[in-house]
């Protein structure tokens, strides 16, 4: 009977291996892009769907926040291919914000939520909300997801994949520009907010927050506004409060502090001694006093394909021979910095970067 039992199984497997292996042929398995099980196995608090967060009113691309949802706004923000944004975080029912000194930082309990909305005009009097990015204090520490909205804007998908968005817009000329916009993956994301071995929030310094938000208040310093809500606490007296220059605004600094503000916001999240950028050697705080860290007559490390043969990162008085400036100004994802977020050059960043660097005089 065993015998008879073994050799049914053998001519099943047989037969139906003989019968499958062109199918196995026409797919090719290897080549589908799937997020990997780890991603989709961790379920916590993520939705499918933006709206079942209810962040915002109905409809929700109106972006009118509801209980518990505040906007806030930085000082000198990332670049990413001219893409506007409205920020806002969720702070669950009496919970609050805390001020660290370390690096001026904010802290958040858990269940708070960053939201951070990614949008271009389209019309003199519409909007296209390509994306919005959360970024979710868990117990285990931060998690970052992606939404992408849907042409309709009503409402927006959880993707772990990232995804490319052709998108025509309209320019502070009223001129009609395109863009291939580039949604981050999570592991991209991860990337990005990674402070040593921990993901972290990025802009939310002191530094940063310490300026005006309309949506808030008309007049009011935000951080003003949450510490007399009671949303914020060990805040210093606002005297202590440092300020970040406006990258685009003479009033708020020279060139050179408009230039560290810009190189802060845009490169100091992975090139500080705890970013994905560490062992590069060049760190661009604002903060960051040592000249040789900030780049002057400072050699690449590893930097390959990415020097344009070129000598130093910075080089007092001759931007095009800066390998800063390069990388700035390339489109070419193997040498561009930064790496990610961006798919065209921002002229108006170049320009403050190569006056920084043309004017720049070392003691």
């Amino acid at each position: 009977m065993a015998f008879i039992r073994s050799t049914f199984y053998f001519i099943l497997l047989f037969f139906g291996s003989c019968s499958e292996t062109p199918n196995v042929e026409k797919v090719p398995i290897a080549k589908r892009v799937v997020p990997s099980q780890s991603l989709l196995s961790q379920k916590t608090n993520e939705k499918k769907k933006l709206s079942e967060y209810e962040f915002f009113k109905s409809p929700i691309a109106e972006l009118i926040p509801n209980v518990n949802v505040y906007s806030y706004d930085v000082n000198t923000p990332l670049f990413s291919d001219y893409a506007s944004k409205k920020r806002f975080v969720f702070l669950p029912k009496d919970s609050q914000m805390e001020f660290s000194q370390i690096e001026n930082t904010l802290l958040f309990e858990t269940g708070s939520i960053l939201i951070k909305n990614f949008y271009y005009p389209i019309s003199k009097n519409e909007e296209r909300i390509i994306e919005t990015r959360l970024l979710i204090k868990e117990k285990e520490g931060w998690k970052p997801l992606n939404y992408i909205w849907n042409t309709e804007q009503t409402d927006a998908s959880l993707n772990y994949i990232g995804a490319d968005i052709e998108v025509e817009w309209m320019n502070s000329h009223e001129e009609i520009q395109k863009v291939n916009y580039s949604v981050p993956n999570q592991n991209q994301c991860k990337n990005c907010h990674i402070s040593g071995s921990e993901i972290t929030p990025i802009g939310l310094t002191v530094s940063q927050l310490n300026r005006k938000n309309s949506l808030l208040s008309a007049n009011k310093n935000q951080l003003a506004f949450f510490h007399e809500a009671n949303l914020i606490k060990n805040l210093p007296e606002k005297s202590n409060w440092s300020k970040l220059p406006v990258w685009n605004n003479p009033l708020t600094g020279t060139v050179e502090e408009r230039a560290k503000a810009y190189l802060d916001a845009n490169c100091a999240y992975c090139h500080s001694p705890k970013g994905s950028a560490k062992n590069s050697g060049l760190y661009l705080s604002y903060s960051e006093t040592n000249s040789r860290y900030r780049g002057v007559y400072k050699p690449p490390i590893a930097a390959g394909k990415g020097s344009g043969d070129l000598i130093y990162d910075i080089i007092p008085g001759d931007p095009e021979h800066s390998i800063l400036l390069y990388r700035m100004k390339s489109k070419d994802p193997s040498i561009q910095m930064p790496e990610l977020g961006r798919s065209i050059v921002h002229e108006e960043g170049v320009s403050l970067i190569e006056e920084y660097i043309k004017n720049l005089k070392i003691n």
